[in-house]
């Protein structure tokens, strides 16, 4: 677990992806409205492209089930050959949103790697 702190968030997620190699990094909590919530700015301040349908979908797919989900401020994007996703913080939220991506995502990391893929 790592503390909210923006700093601490990027190192974590520069290391997992620069130096561990990590072809995906899921982050969860850390998106909402309150001051501490600072995942969002770590991931853009590490990204270099964000690949803004996937929080989409995330959102999206919590839409039927909380009142609340336009709330969520999640990102995804790519560095280098990492795809990082920002998860909620609520686990079955974190059901949910995963649920509507999960079908895009080995496309998505072929993609990433260079990787021939069928359209």
């Amino acid at each position: 677990m790592i503390t909210d702190r923006q700093s601490l968030i990027e190192e974590r997620l520069r290391h997992w992806s620069d130096k561990e190699g990590c072809a995906l990094v899921l982050t969860t909590g850390g998106t909402g409205l309150s001051l501490s919530d600072v995942t969002p700015e770590a991931t853009r301040a590490v990204i270099e492209r964000e690949a803004p349908g996937i929080a989409e979908a995330m959102r999206e797919a919590s839409r039927k089930h909380t009142k609340n989900w336009m709330l969520s401020r999640g990102v995804a994007g790519v560095r280098g050959s990492t795809l990082i996703v920002n998860f909620p913080g609520s686990p079955k939220s974190i059901g949910q949103a995963g649920t509507a991506i999960a079908a895009s995502l080995p496309h998505a990391l072929a993609l990433i790697a260079g990787r021939a893929t069928p359209h």
